[in-house]
């Protein structure tokens, strides 16, 4: 049977591109691979243009109702707990962006909030553990690194 490797790239409708443009490079820090602003209203971004072309796509066109709920979520993966942290500094000062909630899956330390259209988003660093899902212990991102990786060990099932 063939196999799967890993999830290429996702991509979503924006009501106003330039502003989710504007987030996505500033505030989350991709880098825009290509686009055509103009004629088909798709921007290509990237978090490392070496290993990747695009791994998120914005294209204008947006149309739902207002309580429609069309993406789940948008995970992206972080290297360190340092850098969830200066994210977290990041998301807390800018407008109109909510940090729903920090929590650790045992497997991931994760920060949950919604971008300036609404979209759920989770940026998350990974732990060597295997803990059984769904798991979301809130957690306190000014804690230790170490005070953090106990947490996450503490749902590490018995005889793992």
């Amino acid at each position: 049977m063939p196999s799967i490797d890993s999830l290429g790239h996702v991509g979503i409708y924006a009501e106003d591109l330039m502003k989710m443009r504007d987030f996505y490079t500033r505030v989350i820090g991709l880098t825009i691979s290509d686009e055509d602003l103009e004629e088909r209203g798709m921007t290509f971004m990237t978090a490392d243009k070496e290993r990747e072309h695009h791994e998120f796509v914005l294209m204008k066109g947006r149309v739902t109702r207002d309580d429609a709920k069309v993406i789940q979520q948008i995970s992206f993966i972080v290297p360190t707990l340092e850098d969830l942290r200066e994210y977290h500094a990041r998301l807390e000062a800018e407008p109109g962006v909510e940090v729903e909630r920090i929590v650790s899956h045992g497997i991931a330390f994760g920060m949950y909030f919604f971008d300036p259209e609404g979209n759920r988003i989770e940026l998350y660093v990974r732990t060597p553990y295997k803990v059984p899902q769904p798991l979301g212990d809130p957690i306190d991102l000014s804690m230790s690194n170490e005070e953090l990786e106990g947490i996450a060990m503490a749902r590490i099932p018995a005889g793992n």
